[in-house]
């Protein structure tokens, strides 16, 4: 598989990388399966999809445990990301924590728990409104100079305030967001010590990150990780209007998921559908050559938990997206939600 830098330095990872959170959060707990996710792993290093992106709050920390497990016996095959800054409180919601004690204590309890001595991209996964993120940021830049951490990155999921406390809905960024405001974070951090990635939701029904955060990337070589690349498996079209979820899955909390709006959603997957049909190929796979088209810097991160969806997934970067099929795909209406 291609690979694509990550920051200006030498660090390089698989155009395609692997989302690792849902194996263990965010969606039904009835189908988490512990050695099925790690099959899926596995099947990403073998794809060469080998950037494997985690945080310690999801589960929490069992995802991280979980990637451990592989790292144990392929650890020189993986780029590791992971992320802290956030903790899971009462009810499932979610407390920021941007104090620098808490990062350093953070990052050595992912070590452990990586079974690693270096993290390769460590990502502040929220910015902590009661702490200067400069301390943050600080903070995470002595991990570097201590050689804990290769590089680092921000997660923006969108530019809503963060509250002290938020809801776990609102964490994973399923609305569409605008990033004037993280542009402004990034260039405070940018002072104390340089970004290597930003991770943002980035799909072709939520393209604002293309407008706000890949020209400040791509002026300073920062790798942009596009989250949620398959529209939360809305992209790859196997999700039916009225479907329902259940209720521990974070589609169940979110109007872009009600049977009204997946129904007033299905043009863009005809689309998608229309062009995978060319190719012998499938929407999601569509949706993800899409976004490496889009630029250099652009590293798509599909969440997965089956090894047959992970090569799936892989197979995405053989795909050659012709002009033809580039003009249908800009046309395609936004998500409405």
């Amino acid at each position: 598989m291609e690979r694509r830098t990550i920051g200006a330095g030498a660090l390089r990872a698989g155009a395609i990388g692997l989302g690792c959170m849902p194996m263990s959060w965010g969606y039904s707990r009835s189908q988490q399966d512990l050695e099925r996710s790690l099959r899926a792993v596995h099947a990403a290093l073998d794809t060469g999809a080998n950037l494997l992106d985690t945080a310690d709050m999801y589960g929490p920390f069992t995802n991280e445990l979980l990637i451990g497990r592989v790292l144990k016996e392929r650890r020189d095959e993986a780029f590791v990301a992971t992320k802290c800054g956030l903790l899971v409180g009462v009810d499932q919601h979610v407390v920021a924590n941007g104090r620098p004690g808490y990062v350093r204590r953070a990052c050595d309890a992912s070590l452990r728990r990586l079974h690693t001595d270096v993290i390769d991209l460590y990502l502040l996964h929220r910015a902590d409104p009661e702490v200067p993120v400069e301390e943050t940021w600080g903070a995470m830049a002595e991990l570097v100079t201590a050689g804990k951490v290769r590089a680092l990155g921000l997660s923006a999921m969108g530019a809503r305030a963060v509250r002290r406390t938020a809801p776990v809905a609102g964490v994973h960024g399923l609305h569409v967001g605008r990033y004037e405001e993280t542009v402004r974070l990034l260039d405070r951090v940018q002072q104390v010590f340089p970004v290597a990635a930003v991770q943002a939701e980035l799909a072709i029904w939520s393209r604002e990150a293309l407008r706000t955060l890949l020209p400040w990337c791509t002026a300073r070589g920062v790798a942009l990780l596009a989250a949620m690349p398959l529209g939360n498996g809305f992209l790859t079209g196997t999700l039916t209007p009225g479907q329902g979820f259940e209720p521990d899955d974070i589609r169940a909390r979110h109007p872009r998921f009600t049977a009204e709006m997946m129904a007033a959603n299905q043009p863009v997957v005809v689309g998608l559908r229309r062009v995978a049909e060319r190719h012998g190929a499938t929407p999601g796979q569509v949706a993800l050559a899409w976004l490496l088209r889009q630029g250099s810097q652009v590293i798509p991160v599909p969440g997965a938990k089956r090894a047959e969806w992970v090569r799936e997934n892989a197979r995405a970067a053989a795909l050659a997206l012709t002009p033809l099929d580039l003009t249908e795909l800009a046309a395609l209406p936004p998500a409405r939600d």
